[in-house]
């Protein structure tokens, strides 16, 4: 898929199927294989991702990002005859989704260290807080697979502990200070680079306080986007988030042009 970078993620558990592809055939021609397109699949069935997986790789997609939807607990046998089920059913490298916050079967770590032995399986994007986690999972995996984080809070630890990037969502919002953020880290610049991430502390506090669907999109109407307000029932920005996220927008020196935005 290219050099690992940060990446920008969709909230695919609030778009219909007709949704996620319209977006997905949409990026894919916007992108023009200029940068690698990385279409999320998920699901509660082995059938059903197998097919997601095998209909993103027919729209042209570079990759698969793989998470598991589970209502009911599953053993570990059947996390794993899952991901593997996608992975055999594509050519496409893929990417695990671990969100232990959120997902009622996760995968353990003998489960990754299982996954990462499939040739196709390259990275895992691990959504937990814990760096200690993710030193385990590098420890386990080696070369095999490569980790990213999907915890904004903490990109520098990430990469410091031998992560290779991360996938947040406020990315979406400071795309060119991200991108900065990466390289130093990169370049191994540490002081620089904590120095920067303080500066983007502000974004995770707003994203903590107000929802990160609700500052995403507000995030982007203030500078100039028109994407709406986030489906119902998730809340708009309230005027109080629209402050905070128009501060630490200027703050960090990205372009507000929609200074009498308000919220719905």
């Amino acid at each position: 898929m290219g050099s690992p970078r940060l990446a920008r993620p969709v909230n695919f558990a609030y778009l219909t199927w007709t949704q996620r592809q319209r977006i997905v055939e949409v990026v894919v021609k916007t992108a023009r294989g200029r940068v690698p397109v990385v279409a999320g699949v998920a699901a509660t069935t082995i059938a059903d991702g197998v097919f997601q997986a095998r209909e993103m790789e027919r729209l042209g997609c570079d990759g698969i990002l793989a998470i598991l939807e589970a209502y009911f607990p599953l053993t570990d046998d059947g996390v794993f005859a899952y991901f593997r089920a996608i992975a055999e059913s594509v050519s496409l490298p893929v990417v695990l989704y671990t969100n232990p916050n959120f997902q009622r079967s996760d995968l353990s770590l003998p489960v990754i260290d299982r996954l990462s032995r499939i040739d196709n399986i390259r990275y895992i994007k691990d959504a937990s807080f814990n760096t200690g986690r993710l030193l385990s999972i590098i420890n386990r995996v080696g070369d095999r697979m490569k980790v990213f984080s999907a915890s904004a809070p903490i990109p520098a630890c990430v990469m410091l502990v031998g992560g290779v990037g991360w996938m947040a969502g406020p990315a979406s919002l400071i795309p060119r200070q991200s991108v900065e953020l990466y390289e130093l880290c990169r370049s191994g610049d540490w002081p620089r680079a904590m120095e920067l991430q303080r500066k983007l502390w502000a974004f995770n506090e707003a994203f903590a306080m107000h929802g990160l669907a609700a500052c995403i999109k507000g995030g982007l109407e203030l500078q100039g986007y028109d994407v709406g307000a986030p489906l119902p029932p998730q809340d708009p920005l309230s005027q109080a988030g629209v402050k905070e996220v128009r501060q630490a927008l200027a703050a960090v020196g990205a372009q507000v042009v929609m200074t009498g935005f308000a919220s719905g």
